[in-house]
């Protein structure tokens, strides 16, 4: 059999057109689902022969570079997360890897002055720019992805003269701007409270360490549970000094943002560094930056992977968000507040 380079495999199907698409300006007109995609979430993946990684590695694909999956298969391990995706040539685990769409929306006719709206990234990443009066138009070397929300506080004419949304970065105070067709905006009524009449001593969140589980309680009774990604033990410390372990106590949500620049808010980051603007849906339990929130960065629930805080499912940190307490004042880039009981355990 002829051998296929990875540069003929993206042509074939269709991935190269696919990211033409998603760098370009598109008719409003245009909702293109191109599902079974996932995007490589980390420096390089391998494709091994067989669902293991003690068989042979056949090819490595390397960071946003998106594969098809043509199916799953459940294998032995990890016993965490048994989950390989049957890709182009072989297998590979899904732990660092992002499944994502291609979907192009309608942009806002307007946004109001002082009411900004939320907006969520519906393709694998957006391009953001920026324009000064010295330079004019300049592509940052960031990207903002799928999964991630941003605040759109403007609509302002983009570097070819169409209509692009001005981001407000909560991190950098600077604003920068991306096509508006590739983000979806939040509709108001899926940010409303969830159960908002139960009293605030009558909810609470419990974390196990030890299982890598979280769980929601009402009147004493469970709600909701789900495994999540904790701190890593012994990760090396930042320039803070905070150790990448995640604290164990009693502790109470603090301030809920439903999104936040994390990292150092350089706005000339190269892709790789520790930048992660949009983080979804963000509940802080401690001052010095625990918090529950959406991850777009990793599937590999079960284990510990953060720098300290939760990492959680994005649907399900968007359902914690809305659930516990403070309740969310919808237009409210923070809510701040005595909330919910979070007790952290081993």
């Amino acid at each position: 059999m002829k051998n296929i380079s990875r540069r003929d495999f993206l042509k074939l199907s269709g991935l190269s057109l696919a990211g033409l698409a998603f760098s370009s300006p598109f008719s409003p007109a245009v909702n293109f689902d191109d599902s079974g995609v996932v995007r490589v979430a980390t420096d390089s993946v391998s494709v091994y022969s067989e669902p293991n990684d003690e068989s042979r590695i056949v090819s490595t694909w390397y960071r946003d570079e998106l594969l098809h999956v043509y199916g799953t298969v459940t294998a032995q391990e990890p016993a965490h997360n048994p989950v390989w995706y049957r890709v182009w040539g072989g297998y590979i685990h899904r732990a660092r890897l992002q499944e994502v769409k291609i979907l192009f929306n309608q942009p806002l006719a307007s946004i109001e002055a002082g009411s900004p709206r939320l907006v969520e990234v519906t393709v694998p990443y957006a391009q953001p720019w920026r324009t000064t009066k010295l330079y004019g138009w300049q592509e940052l070397d960031f990207r903002l992805y799928y999964g991630s929300v941003h605040w759109a506080e403007a609509i302002v004419d983009g570097p070819r003269g169409e209509p692009w949304y001005q981001i407000y970065d909560d991190l950098t105070g600077f604003p920068y701007c991306i096509n508006p067709t590739h983000t979806r905006p939040i509709p108001l009524e899926n940010l409303t409270a969830i159960t908002p009449e139960t009293p605030l001593e009558k909810k609470r969140i419990e974390v196990n360490l030890s299982t890598q589980t979280l769980m929601a309680f009402e009147y004493d009774q469970q709600i909701f549970k789900t495994t999540i990604s904790s701190g890593i033990p012994n990760g090396p410390r930042d320039a803070t000094g905070i150790p990448t372990k995640t604290p164990d106590g009693e502790f109470h949500i603090l301030e809920k943002m439903p999104n936040k620049h994390m990292g150092n808010g350089n706005l000339f980051a190269d892709f790789t560094d520790y930048e992660l603007p949009g983080v979804p849906w963000t509940c802080f339990f401690t001052t010095q930056g625990h918090a529950f929130h959406g991850t777009y960065w990793h599937q590999n629930f079960g284990v510990p992977m953060s720098r300290g805080c939760i990492n959680m499912r994005t649907d399900e940190a968007m359902w914690l968000f809305r659930w516990a307490k403070p309740d969310h004042r919808i237009g409210r880039t923070s809510n701040r507040g005595f909330g919910t009981l979070v007790r952290i355990y081993y």
